[in-house]
């Protein structure tokens, strides 16, 4: 594959990573140019493998099956031979020019082949050793990127990114209760006295407003525990660091103030919230 072919994946990619994150900034013009491409391939990586567990009406064997490809394709990265697709052998470029561990690539696709086969999940340890996964690589592989994977940050990005999981649960939980999927600790379900019926229905009445509150807090407490590495982080890319965690915040805000009710006012970021974002990843410097 030829370096022009080796961009233009990598370009294509970023446009995909850009185009799927609605609510945070992903490879924006915040960040200094010669990052950009690169977070675009580790995004379009998540991007399409989570796509296999999650669109279309595959079975169950063939959603594994395509995962099962993309580590087959990791597999010839680790064994230094060439891959057999085209974005493959531009992210193998992309490893090998930044010296990217490879087993956040595979934690990824551990979470999204759960993801088909689990549905439920019994109690908060379940839910953040999914996170864990699903999630906190990205923040790992982006430290990597940026030569900054010490483990204090490796431990504040892991915060943010585990929060920022939670938050998108917390907002999409009619999108996903439509995918047969809750993210919400049973037991604490059961302590609350939620039932999935009520899910179901749409329904927030009773003690809805108490256990949406118990989850922001705790999303929240995550979240601003990590918030230091956005200080941390030089440049733009601490600004972009501050704008993503401004972001988490905004969302939450919008949740609180409608008591959770996410089933009709699902928070969405707008102009004058990336304009308030942007604002506050400036100020806090």
């Amino acid at each position: 594959m030829s370096i022009q072919n080796t961009q233009t994946v990598a370009g294509a990619s970023l446009a995909l990573a850009q185009s799927h994150y609605e609510n945070f900034p992903v490879a924006s013009a915040l960040l200094p140019m010669h990052l950009r491409k690169p977070i675009g391939m580790i995004y379009a990586f998540a991007r399409q493998a989570d796509d296999f567990a999650d669109e279309g009406n595959l079975a169950t064997e063939e959603r594994l099956s395509l995962l099962n490809g993309f580590r087959r394709e990791l597999a010839r990265i680790h064994a230094k031979t060439t891959p057999e697709t085209e974005f493959f052998v531009a992210l193998q470029a992309t490893i090998e020019q930044h010296q990217l561990p490879l087993q956040p690539f595979y934690d990824l696709l551990d979470a999204f082949s759960q993801d088909v086969a689990k549905s439920r999940y019994a109690d908060f340890g379940e839910v953040m050793d999914y996170c864990r996964r699903s999630a906190n690589p990205i923040g790992r592989l982006l430290l990597h990127l940026y030569g900054m994977a010490t483990p204090r940050n490796i431990g504040m990005s892991d915060a943010i990114c585990s929060s920022l999981q939670i938050i998108n649960f917390l907002q999409d939980v009619a999108i996903d209760y439509k995918k047969d999927r809750i993210y919400f600790p049973q037991d604490e379900m059961r302590k609350y006295k939620i039932t999935e019926s009520q899910i179901a229905s749409g329904s927030t009445a009773g003690t809805w407003g108490l256990f949406m509150e118990f989850e922001i807090n705790r999303a929240r407490r995550l979240l601003q525990s990590g918030a230091p590495l956005g200080l941390v982080l030089p440049g733009r890319i601490g600004l972009e660091m501050r704008a993503i965690i401004a972001g988490g915040e905004r969302i939450l805000q919008k949740l609180h103030k409608s008591h959770g009710d996410m089933f009709n006012q699902r928070p969405v970021l707008k102009p004058w919230d990336w304009t308030y974002m942007l604002y506050r990843a400036i100020s806090k410097r």
